[in-house]
């Protein structure tokens, strides 16, 4: 599992719209055959336009939306099978913050450039491209490919509005900030983003508040509610006034292909 945390895998821009549709074919019962035809039909003509490389940015644009909703790594089975229950169950305002989670567990590329957006969007109610570049290749090296990938992400996250141009070029401000209010939806978020963080264990008030979260606006919720909420997260006392949170010990041997 630990080779995951500095693993990019998102390199392309991706359209939230994208992923609502890939995750709607899945709830229908499509098999993965009929996923990516549709995928592709959906893309062809907003991608790679009459390109026809083999692993063109279309076919690496769907090989990310099935990874996410149909293909996700075997430890993140239970994640993604209750994911696709809330997106079913609850109305479509929680839907963001449901793809959010999945695609930051799946690739924990997305929520580390999150992390570095939300610190600068707090410390100073902007975030420069050019400062999140920095930070992010401190983080994964200096490597043009971890350049252009983050710059596809800052690009997502504008087209999903959770960032907003401002009026200098290349600095963004906070976008849309979404009441998280729903406790089954919480609980899955929290471990989503242990997973993306490589479950190392935290105090919950951490995790609520964690800048990774920055599009999202967490209900407190009670270390004993959670614990009563999900059977997949793990608590331990840290002193008298906060509780660590983790994943149980299955999930640091189980496969992330």
């Amino acid at each position: 599992m630990s080779g995951r945390v500095n693993q990019i895998g998102f390199s392309q821009r991706v359209r939230l719209e994208w992923l609502e549709k890939t995750a709607n074919l899945v709830l229908a019962g499509n098999t993965k055959s009929a996923v990516n035809d549709a995928l592709q039909d959906l893309l062809r003509e907003k991608v790679s336009v009459r390109g026809q490389a083999v692993r063109g940015n279309r076919e690496k644009i769907i090989t990310i939306l099935l990874k996410v909703w149909l293909n996700a790594p075997t430890a993140l089975e239970s994640l993604r099978v209750e994911g696709l229950d809330l997106l079913k169950r609850f109305p479509r305002n929680d839907h963001l913050a449901v793809h959010w989670g999945m695609v930051m567990a799946v690739y924990p590329f997305w929520g580390g450039v999150a992390s570095h957006v939300g610190r600068l969007l707090r410390l100073q109610g902007s975030a420069a491209a050019a400062h999140v570049q920095r930070r992010v290749r401190e983080q994964y090296g200096e490597r043009e490919t971890v350049s252009r990938a983050a710059r596809r992400v800052l690009r997502s996250y504008a087209d999903w509005n959770v960032i907003r141009e401002t009026a200098t070029s290349g600095v963004y401000s906070q976008g849309l900030s979404l009441a998280v209010d729903e406790d089954r939806v919480i609980s899955w978020l929290i471990e989503a983003l242990l997973y993306s963080r490589l479950n190392a264990p935290a105090p919950l008030t951490e995790l609520i508040d964690s800048p990774s979260l920055f599009p999202f606006r967490v209900k407190r919720i009670a270390a004993n509610h959670l614990r009563a909420m999900s059977s997949r997260l793990d608590f331990l006392r840290h002193d008298l006034d906060s509780d660590l949170v983790m994943l149980p010990r299955r999930a640091n041997t189980e496969t992330f292909s």
